[in-house]
């Protein structure tokens, strides 16, 4: 009994695993799943290395083909100085008008027109105190123009007989020749019959001629040793200059305004004056 009791003591140790034995003596080699939280923390540190490292080598090549390449900048900045200029240039398109806005309240209108002594197609003495009193239409040229005066002298017409029908007998159409050598009184008298019966023609010598022109700011072309029997064209300035009953410049219509944009100027023209007068003329 005692003997096999002791066989069996002696033979437990035996029997224990030598693996189990080594585990308390000699550690192993640690051994690493590959889910272990030690093993992911690796895996994203190298993949974070990788991915850093793949950035930098890409930066300089990312510049030169990404959404923001050298000649997309050179047009984000041309088209920066264009817009710069364009505000720049209408801010100070916006100052001048402001200015010349400022310059009419303060000064007036341009000083057109002024002391003048011409003789009328009737062969009468007309100066430009015979202006006062209505609305003046005042147009230079000469009966020899082949086209653009007739075309102005009839728009004047109608014109005229619009104005008429609205406010009565308050206008005065005055033609003023370019070409004192050739214009008699006579040869005015017969030019204006084909347009409106109101018109005075007026002529004079070169040097009244020159006077007047120079008062209204016409420029002509005609030589002060034109010949009378000469076959020649006048160069002028084509322009209808209207003036209020006191003899003031209002307004000056050129070759291009249509019959309908003068009658709507002369009509806001009356009415100025009949707020600040009380009456057309």
């Amino acid at each position: 009994m005692f003997s096999l009791a002791r066989c069996s003591l002696h033979r437990c140790p035996r029997q224990t695993p030598l693996t189990s034995w080594r585990s308390l003596h000699t550690p192993a080699k640690p051994f690493y799943r590959p889910g272990s939280p030690k093993n992911l923390r690796s895996a994203e540190t190298t993949s974070q290395v990788g991915i850093k490292r793949r950035t930098y080598a890409q930066l300089t090549e990312r510049n030169s083909i990404g959404a923001f390449t050298p000649t997309s900048a050179a047009l984000f900045i041309l088209a920066g100085l264009g817009l710069a200029y364009y505000f720049r240039h209408e801010k100070a398109r916006l100052e001048e008008e402001r200015e010349k806005e400022r310059g009419l309240k303060s000064y007036g209108r341009p000083s057109i027109g002024g002391p003048f002594s011409l003789t009328t197609h009737d062969d009468k003495p007309f100066t430009d105190e015979n202006l006062l009193g209505k609305w003046s239409m005042v147009y230079f040229g000469f009966t020899n123009c082949p086209d653009i005066c007739p075309a102005e002298l009839d728009k004047m017409t109608a014109v005229l007989n619009k104005m008429q029908k609205e406010h009565g007998d308050i206008f005065l159409p005055v033609f003023i020749s370019v070409d004192p050598a050739r214009d008699t009184p006579r040869q005015i008298s017969e030019y204006l019959k084909d347009f409106h019966p109101s018109f005075i023609g007026l002529t004079g010598g070169y040097a009244e001629t020159k006077a007047v022109c120079k008062a209204y700011r016409v420029y002509f072309s005609t030589p002060p040793n034109a010949d009378p029997k000469g076959d020649y064209l006048v160069d002028h300035s084509i322009f209808v200059y209207l003036m209020d009953p006191t003899g003031n410049f209002v307004d000056a219509f050129g070759q291009n305004v249509e019959q309908e944009q003068v009658c709507e100027k002369i009509n806001e023209a009356i009415a100025n004056w009949q707020k600040e007068t009380g009456k057309k003329v």
